[in-house]
């Protein structure tokens, strides 16, 4: 007799002979990622993505500029906020495990369209945030060796190039050499901080009465300038929901992901405010934070020597390769998830989620996130810095909107970490983040506008391609792989 099962059949004769039975080839099995990570070496990779020496080296100054004595101030704000973020992440990441991160997450609770917004404004961020941090190398490089040529644009380009030859590697070994770079990163903030302590020319209630200086004058830092510079201190605390990219690849996920996504933000937080606060006390005033020269470095110089100065220039630049390294590996990830979730055509699924049979790395995503990162190191940074404060911005207000969300339907009783005080926590960082966005729009609308441009192209993409085909693209996988540990 023969039973036809459903699904492509072969014909296989079994039995008697003459006697056949249709069997169903099995479905092709999805690419998978191996779970190599613990606790220890996800913390250790999330952190260098939060890469908190860069930040402080990298993005604090330019808010120094605009923020002045109220720089701490703003960043302790955004660590308040992140908290809250952190929490929706957490919940999220072990209630949706994927290397999608925050497009899995969006899209299985707030349906398709919502999702492939998420991954657009997810991909921004991912593409431009490596080479902005890449290209402070060759400022610390000449600061280390003043005989050294440098040019920032080559430099960062370099750093993206040698970035994405490691990222193709075995994850478990990025995780212990970032680690050895972690260390030397947290060193240089450690000697700032106690360099600055050691030499404050500032009392502490130039902290919690923060003022900018206009030229000669200072002025009390208004409510509307710390709010946009919250869009900044957030792009500089950026990188703790990392572990939720990590998550198919971290073992037992329901318990290490939010582990990872807390510590790594409770470290990386006191990393960049420490140092910061004892910046702001250790300067001779204001004007000395906010003035057009103002070199973190060469302060670094005149608190202690030249060779000390170096020594942390060198650290510096040690963390920001750091930071690209694990970046290239974050973000090929999502471009990884989105080739499985058939985002693309065919041909370009199938090269995007090709697995290395030696490293269990995603290769031909990990150089298709390098490539473009290097050439982006030749934009300018000023745009690429307003560009994505307001993308990552939006990304924590979709997942904050997303975690309001998620108690509802077949997801109320999967097991998963849950916040407290919900949805309390993310309704008031929904409402903090379109503040942000709304002063934003009031003082530098060029940068919402570019962000809301390309997001409408993605929209375009989403009506003229993925959505005549909605059977057979977009397909996302909420728990690909999935090992509820």
């Amino acid at each position: 007799m023969s039973e036809i099962l459903t699904g492509a059949t072969t014909s296989t004769s079994i039995g008697e002979p003459g006697t056949q039975l249709e069997r169903a080839d099995p479905a092709p099995a999805k690419p998978e990622l191996a779970r190599s990570l613990g606790l220890v070496g996800a913390v250790l990779l999330t952190l260098s993505c939060l890469t908190p020496a860069s930040s402080l080296f990298v993005i604090v100054p330019g808010l120094f500029a605009t923020q002045g004595t109220g720089t701490a101030l703003t960043l302790a704000i955004a660590g308040v906020l992140c908290v809250g973020v952190a929490f929706c992440y957490s919940e999220l990441g072990t209630l949706i495990p994927s290397a999608g991160g925050e497009y899995a997450m969006v899209g299985s609770l707030l349906g398709r369209v919502a999702g492939w917004l998420t991954f657009f404004l997810a991909g921004v961020a991912a593409f431009i945030i490596p080479p902005i941090i890449a290209i402070g190398t060759g400022e610390y490089l000449h600061a280390a060796i003043p005989a050294l040529p440098v040019n920032g644009a080559y430099t960062g380009a370099f750093v993206m190039a040698v970035s994405t030859v490691m990222g193709v590697f075995d994850l478990r070994a990025n995780a212990w050499i970032t680690g050895v770079f972690l260390v030397l990163e947290v060193v240089a903030a450690g000697l700032v901080a106690v360099l600055g302590f050691a030499h404050s020319h500032q009392g502490a209630s130039v902290l919690i009465h923060p003022v900018v200086a206009d030229g000669p004058n200072t002025t009390p830092l208004r409510f509307g300038t710390l709010m946009v510079g919250l869009a900044v201190a957030l792009f500089a605390l950026q990188g703790f929901a990392t572990a939720v990219y990590l998550s198919e690849e971290i073992q037992k996920p329901r318990r290490n992901v939010s582990r990872a996504v807390l510590w790594t933000l409770a470290l990386g937080a006191v990393v960049v405010i420490v140092p910061t606060v004892a910046v702001t006390l250790g300067a001779s005033g204001a004007g000395a934070l906010t003035g057009a020269n103002f070199d973190l470095i060469g302060l670094v110089k005149t608190w202690s020597n030249a060779p000390v100065g170096a020594f942390v220039a060198l650290c510096v630049a040690a963390a920001i390769v750091n930071a690209a390294i694990v970046m290239v590996i974050q973000n090929s990830r999502i471009l990884f998830a989105s080739a499985r979730d058939k985002a693309w055509p065919e041909p370009v699924n199938r090269a995007l989620g090709t697995v290395s049979a030696r490293f269990g790395a995603p290769w031909v995503a990990t150089l298709a996130v390098g490539a473009p990162g290097a050439a982006l190191c030749f934009a300018p940074v000023d745009t690429l810095n307003g560009v994505t404060g307001v993308a990552v911005t939006g990304l924590y207000l979709v997942v904050a909107v997303a975690a309001s969300a998620g108690r509802r339907g077949a997801y109320k009783a999967r097991s998963a970490w849950r916040m407290p005080w919900w949805p309390l926590v993310p309704v008031l960082v929904v409402a903090s983040l379109v503040g942000v966005l709304f002063e934003l729009w009031r003082s530098q609308p060029s940068d919402l506008y570019w962000t809301l441009g390309a997001t409408a192209a993605a929209a375009l993409y989403w009506l003229l391609y993925l959505r005549p085909r909605a059977a057979t693209r977009w397909l996302i996988d909420a728990e690909p792989g999935g090992e509820p540990g």
